[in-house]
């Protein structure tokens, strides 16, 4: 269980990083789509590493 968690946060991380690395070393212009996604995504990711521990069963 503890792997799948570190799985989906790493995803989550990822692709918030793509979509970074696509801006500002690309130099490729995000669409409010890719932003709102990528707002999404690292959220997610961020309830997943920062749930309390009580809540783990």
């Amino acid at each position: 269980a503890a792997s799948g968690r570190i799985y989906a946060a790493y995803g989550g991380i990822y692709i918030f990083t793509a979509l970074m690395w696509l801006r500002f070393v690309d130099q490729v212009g995000l669409t409010r789509w890719d932003i709102l996604g990528g707002l999404i995504v690292l959220c997610g990711a961020g309830l997943i590493i920062l749930q309390p521990q009580g809540l783990i069963r």
